[in-house]
């Protein structure tokens, strides 16, 4: 490319607005032009990010739908949830293409998201409008679009672990039982009682049990691929590390399978896509294995005792579950190969 996409950021001073930073910099067709905050505007980006130092010197502008319109032609959301509700309709009416990564346009029902999030609901026409952008499931729904909506974390590690399954109806909808574990930046840069030090060091716990907001974003997804109506069982845990999800899922098919059928079925539907890996037979993911990269991990173990099938799916929280996901949509959307500025190695160890 001769003219770089300009791009702004509105929450660069979270966890994944500065992970956005960190690739971005990095992307061969993208310059950041606006680094936006609300409750930091007007100082550098380097104060609360020291490791940005003599890297990007930019201050941090307020939250200005007209200014944005003057610097920007993408502007990426890592807000809180409820903002982009009502800021992504601005920027959207302001001819801006859209990467939300907040929750507020994952669900298509705007009850449910009330219900779920505590939130007043996004306006049903721009629910409608939203893409929701999986790339390895929905990919192709997000090309040439200019409005799409970034899978959450949790439901990115255990979607991609069920979607070849869910869409193949080999699976009994009602069987599904998904045991989901993340690291402590899962829970953003803000102070809490849960990821004080003394709290979270040598400890391991369940939370939000049968109340986690990404439950209904797991199950709208497997019941579209489904054709039918699927409810499972989703709890979350917080662990001890900085990122990576680890999601063990537990289901039941409807007709006896072999696990070498499963793991061509697998195969066979993520096949070209760069960023899912299946493991060899016998062997398993581990978050550390992912670490600061796009990739998605997958192992698969049939139990010919019970006769389920247990999953586990790897990713980094902060990268394939937020970050590096709207850099591949972005990809996507512009009409570019999907891994552009994201072929890096995960770092080890």
């Amino acid at each position: 490319m001769t003219t770089k996409l300009r791009a702004a950021i509105v929450g660069s001073t979270g966890y994944g607005g500065v992970e956005l930073i960190r690739l971005l910099l990095a992307h061969p067709n993208v310059e950041i032009t606006s680094v936006i905050s609300s409750s930091s505007a007007g100082a550098p980006i380097a104060d609360g990010y020291p490791h940005l130092n003599q890297i990007l010197t930019d201050r941090l502008d307020a939250v200005d739908v007209e200014l944005i319109r003057g610097k920007a032609d993408v502007v990426f959301l890592a807000t809180p949830h409820g903002v982009s509700t009502e800021l992504s309709p601005k920027l959207l009416d302001a001819g801006l293409k859209v990467i939300d990564i907040s929750g507020d346009f994952r669900l298509q029902s705007g009850d449910v998201y009330e219900t779920w999030y505590k939130h007043k609901p996004a306006d049903p026409e721009y629910l409608k409008r939203a893409v929701y952008g999986l790339c390895e499931v929905f990919g192709e729904e997000v090309r040439g679009k200019d409005f799409i909506s970034n899978p959450g974390c949790y439901p990115t590690a255990t979607l991609l672990g069920l979607a070849p399954l869910a869409a193949s109806g080999w699976i009994d909808p009602k069987s599904i039982i998904a045991d989901a574990k993340s690291g402590v930046s899962g829970a953003g840069r803000g102070l809490s009682l849960l990821v004080h030090y003394s709290e979270i060091n040598e400890n391991f716990l369940a939370y939000k049990v049968n109340k986690h907001q990404h439950t209904p974003e797991i199950e709208q997804a497997l019941s579209r691929l489904a054709g039918e109506e699927v409810v499972m069982t989703f709890t979350t845990h917080l662990v001890p590390m900085t990122r990576g999800i680890l999601s063990t899922i537990y289901v039941n098919l409807k007709s006896p399978r072999s696990e070498d059928d499963i793991r061509e079925l697998y195969r066979q539907y993520y096949e070209g896509r760069k960023f899912v890996r299946l493991r060899e037979k016998g062997k398993y993911p581990a978050t550390k294995e992912v670490w600061g990269s796009n990739y998605c991990d997958i192992g698969l173990s049939l139990d010919s005792r019970t006769g389920r099938l247990t999953i586990v799916s790897v990713i980094d929280n902060v990268v394939k579950g937020a970050a590096g996901q709207a850099v591949q949509n972005l990809n996507l959307m512009m009409g570019w190969d999907e891994a552009t500025g994201l072929a890096f190695t995960p770092v080890y160890p």
